[in-house]
């Protein structure tokens, strides 16, 4: 049978948005490699959305690859050992997102020790699986959304079943810098649509979608190849724009559905997967292979050697610069890409499941000014995609109202950064949002409490 799919050219697109400089070029053509294993790595407890693992393991332990290191009941995903070797510590340590994090500091012994309870499976014995059966190996493989939200895998699944019609793919990679999504589709497509294949028997659907923007053929073409008609797989190739791959703007561009305000994705039928999570998902499932490693983009405008690399859990944001050097001191180091990254401030904090790039800026951003003024021009309101008013929830922000905070809808703000991007007044708005949505859960939190 000759191998043919379906590749559509969206049209329509969401609300807004913005074309910053993709700076793509710096790495797109730069093959995967793989990162030699650093002799310590740090791996946290918590990388992923709900309640931290508790540490399995203690000093002096010895550990093989693979080895479940780190659990905890609801809502919750394991950790695992990206190496074999030592227990050197169980501590706090320095974390990506800003904060410390109880970690298992492990001593790499290079001999690649594999745990015993890694098994493949072949496709006979997947066939046999059932939709249950496949989460359960999902969830004990530690498998989170990896474009960044980092939710359990498993529990997406699990909640979609019966109220999803719709499988969307993310590959669209919208954010400054990153390649790593583009080049895991040129390089490893069958092992992305083999995931999308599980996500489907899942969910009892027998078509699914792979969003993918207009600026990466070479990886819809290398998709393409590995998928026939009978698949059931459709590639939808968007006009490039920012930020295309958030997922309610990606459910809009790909079905013109429309999440409500609050709402979740199934609530529209629709479940967002990335497709590096779906490389995992493959992993976990075929191959017995928990969420160990992932493709890292290290980038940015003083980087000499931009690279694409697959990288052990636990290993140093030091260790990555090194890999990639730097014609001058580093500006600003992100977690992530110049629009929603974190800025870091030890670069001794870990890769974690989540950390798609590291992207290394040289120079003071345009964005800081010392007292900043609003001319109320509106492009903050213009780009938005949620459809909201930056203006008017900048404002609400020099009161102490929290009411009037939440009457701005400041919670449905993705933190995209548009509107700091387009504002010409360079007013810190994303900063703000985030400052905001915490007095808000703050608050929140307070009135439960007295309930109580």
């Amino acid at each position: 049978m000759e191998k043919t799919c379906e590749v559509i050219k969206m049209t329509f697109s969401f609300f807004g948005g913005i074309h910053p400089d993709e700076n793509k070029f710096l790495s797109c053509d730069k093959p995967i490699q793989e990162f030699p294993e650093p002799d310590v790595l740090v791996v946290p407890m918590s990388q992923h959305i709900g309640a931290p693992c508790k540490p399995l393991v203690k000093k002096g332990d010895p550990v093989t690859v693979g080895q479940k290191i780190g659990d905890n009941t609801g809502l919750c995903v394991p950790v695992h050992s990206p190496v074999s070797g030592k227990v050197k510590s169980v501590e706090m340590k320095a974390h990506s997102s800003g904060t410390t994090m109880m970690s298992v500091v492990i001593e790499n012994d290079h001999l690649g020790t594999l745990c015993e309870e890694i098994q493949p499976r072949t496709q006979e014995q997947v066939d046999a699986l059932t939709p249950e059966e496949l989460m359960e190996i999902i969830h004990q493989a530690g498998v989170v959304g990896m474009g960044g939200a980092t939710f359990p895998t498993h529990v997406k699944l699990s909640s979609g079943i019966g109220k999803v019609d719709t499988i969307i793919v993310n590959a669209g990679e919208c954010e400054p810098y990153i390649t790593a999504d583009d080049r895991l589709c040129r390089e490893m497509p069958e092992l992305v649509i083999s995931g999308v294949k599980v996500i489907m028997k899942i969910f009892g659907l027998n078509t699914a979608h792979i969003a993918i923007e207009d600026n990466k053929p070479q990886a819809a073409k290398a998709l393409q190849a590995q998928l026939c008609a009978a698949d059931g797989i459709t590639i939808d190739v968007l006009p490039a724009m920012y930020p295309q791959g958030a997922e309610k703007q990606l459910i809009q561009a790909i079905t013109g559905r429309q999440v409500p305000s609050g709402g979740l994705p199934a609530a529209v039928g629709c479940a967002v997967f990335n497709a590096a999570t779906c490389k995992a998902i493959h992993d976990a499932v075929y191959e017995g292979m928990p969420l160990i490693k992932r493709i890292v983009t290290v980038s940015g405008n003083i980087v000499m050697a931009p690279k694409n690399l697959i990288v052990p859990i636990g290993t140093s944001y030091n260790d990555l610069m090194e890999a990639v050097g730097t014609s001058a001191n580093p500006y600003k180091v992100l977690s992530g890409g110049p629009m929603m990254g974190i800025s870091q401030y030890d670069l001794s904090v870990p890769i974690t499941k989540g950390t798609n790039a590291v992207t290394i800026l040289g120079h003071r951003s345009r964005y800081h000014v010392d007292h900043p003024q609003c001319i109320r021009c509106g492009k903050c309101i213009d780009v938005c995609p949620m459809k909201l008013m930056p203006v008017l929830m900048y404002k609400s922000l020099m009161t102490n109202d929290v009411e009037q905070i939440k009457a701005t809808n400041m919670m449905d703000c993705i933190e995209c950064g548009c509107c700091a991007y387009t504002c010409p007044a360079y007013l810190p708005l994303v900063l703000g949002f985030r400052s905001g949505k915490q007095r808000i859960r703050a608050h929140a939190a307070a009135a439960a409490s007295k309930k109580v």
